[in-house]
């Protein structure tokens, strides 16, 4: 059966906050390092080859980016942070802007945060956490690339970073995901559902 997501397509870019589309409906972030495999995910969660652009240069995603699902629901790439080669005063004005957007935008319903298996739980992976769980936010992680594992190799990373998240006191839910395989798609896409049709089961599935 068809899911809503399919249906995403581009409607706009931001550099800054001044520049976002009006602060209504039902928005739900992508973040990650710019190697966490966070375009590839969307890619896959929507079934569109090349709805988020892929590319090979880490960090040339300095854009917040929206698709629109509906008139009332968006999916909003945030830009890679981590590797990329740009002047350290922009690092710092997109961490600014990220943290504001997490923190002040109301139609912000709950953040999806791709972190490489092989690198979880890094300095900025941690601080996304906290902006969010300050703006009670709720966050859902997807460790990427878990096909580079085997099974119990996955699992036992999965646990580590439940545990560490609770020995830092934040909060967050976490699963396996691998673009290759299409593993996690299913369970991405329930939480998805959770956030943007809690209270419309059916529609979530059609």
């Amino acid at each position: 059966m068809s899911h809503p997501y399919r249906q995403a397509h581009y409607t706009i870019s931001a550099t800054q906050l001044s520049e976002l589309p009006s602060d209504h409906g039902i928005e739900v972030a992508f973040a990650g390092r710019s190697n966490a495999g966070k375009s590839s995910a969307i890619n896959t969660i929507t079934e569109q080859k090349a709805l988020a652009r892929i590319s090979k240069t880490p960090g040339r995603t300095q854009m917040i980016n929206f698709f629109a699902i509906d008139d009332e629901r968006a999916l909003v790439d945030l830009p890679g942070y981590g590797y990329a080669k740009v002047p350290e005063k922009m690092k710092i004005r997109w961490q600014q802007t990220l943290g504001k957007y997490l923190e002040t935008r109301k139609s912000l319903r709950g953040l999806m945060l791709m972190m490489d298996i092989r690198h979880p739980l890094k300095e900025f992976d941690l601080q996304m956490i906290k902006w969010a769980n300050n703006a009670e936010l709720a966050v859902h992680i997807l460790l990427t690339k878990s096909d580079k594992f085997r099974s119990g190799a996955a699992k036992a990373c999965l646990h580590q970073v439940t545990s560490e998240l609770s020995k830092q006191n934040l909060s967050a839910t976490v699963q396996l995901f691998s673009s290759l395989k299409k593993t996690g798609k299913e369970e991405a896409i329930e939480q998805l559902n959770q956030w943007f049709f809690p209270n419309d089961d059916e529609t979530a599935e059609t």
